[in-house]
């Protein structure tokens, strides 16, 4: 449970369970446990360290790094300095972390042994960062994480909060090509905590045992951690998300909750030997970021043997919206493939064109007005206007209610692809193709994919009389955007099909793909 009564702010979280269970476990990351007195006390020593480092309240510190206990150590830190952290996706190419970190106006930048090489390669392109801290130590320049930490003072810096200050700021693909900063503010994750635990879901006793897996520069992964936190539950965090090592986590430290998205859930199925492990300490799966199939769904609920909920949400909603519980995973009740009801205090309806709310059974999009909702996306006045009208936030999918309230995925209003949970937006990868020189013109789309859900196909137009072949133009694309985002297969088309405005018309290169498809997303 919550104690909503203790925390005003997130810099709170740390400070209530250091007071309340000094001596429990607050994380377990390979050979390092940590409680929560030390928890709060490092969280602490961070805030000091940023202040020495000149880190102002509500400037934005950058994180790239895998999953570790060090990460969530820097987000309380952050808490307590009153700074923004700007969690980086790893995946991410060169190009896009530049991209990010300056549109961030990131000032310190933590940096994981893993991202050493590709951080020192692109440094002197980072026009704010000032100071760079090697998460493992071991560099010849870089001020090692737990040294630098060690110098600090242990004493709370307690400083004025205010409830719409900005805590975290992560950062969603845009369909314009450029990734757009979402502004999470101490109100919003106040109100999250609130609304998810009188939603049922997130309700852990102090001392559950919890799987910290999914990567921490999503809002599902950093949800979590804080949850788990924010309760007093132990975190067990997993560097990078591994089938096999998910199975032996359960075993080993007999975990209670964990959220997984559905690729990862399929995966676990395939592992050989599921059946024999001892999976009886699991309580209750999450899952969400794409759906499901209903077979994955049913193997699971009868391999793990414990209950499921799917959370539908979006960052820009701190991963708030519907949730599906286990009794709906009956599947006499034909609820499978609804994503859930409203979680409270979240106004949810499907409406036309003209932003009027449509008839039940009839599709439309899906708009939310909720205390949840993002301030704005960062330095984006206009996206964010777009976004939010009216205080109604336009979530981009395409749904319907049925007649028990709940809400059905049918498709997408914009362009977005989802594959194996990472959203991936066709202008972001369209942009990387049409600067090869061999291209014309190119258009992408999602097509089924068994595997990931969706996959990423691009219809390309070759300049004529060059010569240019899949893999070369695949090739390509991993230099200039993440591997995830790139092509995995690609049609060569004479023209691609346009209005008269010159708009490209994604539903005739989907049709071929999605035929016969009760929904049109998968």
């Amino acid at each position: 449970m919550f104690n909503l009564n203790a925390m005003r702010a997130c810099a709170d979280i740390t400070r209530v369970q250091a007071q309340e269970r000094p001596d429990a476990v607050a994380h377990v990351y390979e050979d390092r446990v940590t409680t929560f007195a030390e928890l709060d006390t490092r969280s602490n020593q961070i805030a000091h360290g940023l202040s020495k480092l000149d880190v102002r309240p509500q400037s934005r510190v950058g994180y790239i790094g895998m999953n570790s206990d060090r990460f969530f150590e820097t987000v309380y830190g952050c808490f307590k300095a009153n700074a923004v952290l700007v969690g980086v996706n790893w995946r991410l190419a060169g190009p896009e972390i530049v991209y990010v970190l300056n549109d961030a106006q990131a000032e310190v930048l933590f940096v994981g042994a893993e991202f050493v090489p590709i951080i020192e390669k692109i440094a002197k392109e980072l026009k704010t960062v000032r100071h760079f801290i090697a998460v493992d130590g071991g560099h010849a320049t870089w001020p090692g994480f737990d040294d630098w930490r060690r110098l600090h003072a242990p004493y709370d810096p307690l400083l004025s909060i205010s409830p719409e200050d900005d805590v975290i700021q992560l950062y969603t693909s845009g369909t314009t090509g450029h990734p757009k900063g979402v502004q999470l503010t101490n109100a919003n994750y106040l109100a999250f905590f609130d609304s998810a635990e009188r939603a049922g879901w997130a309700s852990y006793d102090p001392g559950a045992v919890n799987l910290i897996a999914m990567p921490n520069f999503h809002v599902a992964g950093v949800n979590m951690g804080l949850v788990s936190t924010a309760q007093g539950a132990k975190g067990i965090i997993m560097k990078q998300v591994d089938p096999v090592k998910v199975l032996d986590f359960i075993e080993r430290y007999r975990i209670e909750n964990m959220f997984l998205v559905p690729a990862v859930i399929q995966f676990l199925l395939q592992v050989p030997g599921i059946e024999k492990r001892d999976l009886s300490s699991l309580r209750r799966v999450f899952y969400g970021a794409s759906p499901i199939s209903d077979d994955v769904l049913r193997k699971a609920a009868q391999v793990l043997g414990c209950d499921f909920t799917q959370l539908y949400g979006l960052t820009e909603t701190v991963g708030g919206g519907t949730f599906l519980p286990p009794e709906a995973h009956d599947p006499a009740k034909g609820k499978l493939r609804s994503c859930g009801v409203p979680y409270p205090s979240f106004e949810i309806r499907v409406v036309d064109a003209g932003g009027q709310p449509v008839k039940t059974g009839e599709v439309g999009e899906i708009v939310m007005r909720t205390p949840l909702l993002m301030k704005g996306y960062w330095n984006k006045p206009e996206a964010t206007a777009k976004a939010i009208v009216n205080g109604w936030f336009h979530t981009g999918d395409a749904g319907y209610f049925d007649e028990a309230g709940y809400l059905f995925i049918y498709d997408r209003v914009k362009d977005m692809i989802v594959s194996g949970g990472e959203n991936i937006y066709p202008a972001e990868v369209e942009n990387a193709l049409m600067s090869h020189p061999a291209i014309i013109d190119a258009a992408v789309i999602g097509v089924p994919d068994e595997k990931w859900g969706e996959a990423v196909k691009a219809c390309v137009v070759r300049k004529h009389g060059v010569s240019v072949n899949e893999a070369e133009i695949i090739a390509y694309c991993r230099t200039q955007i993440a591997g995830y985002k790139c092509p995995k297969s690609v049609d060569f088309v004479d023209a691609l099909p346009r209005n008269p405005s010159g708009k490209i018309l994604r539903r005739e290169l989907r049709e071929p793909y999605w035929a016969g498809k009760e929904r049109r997303v998968n």
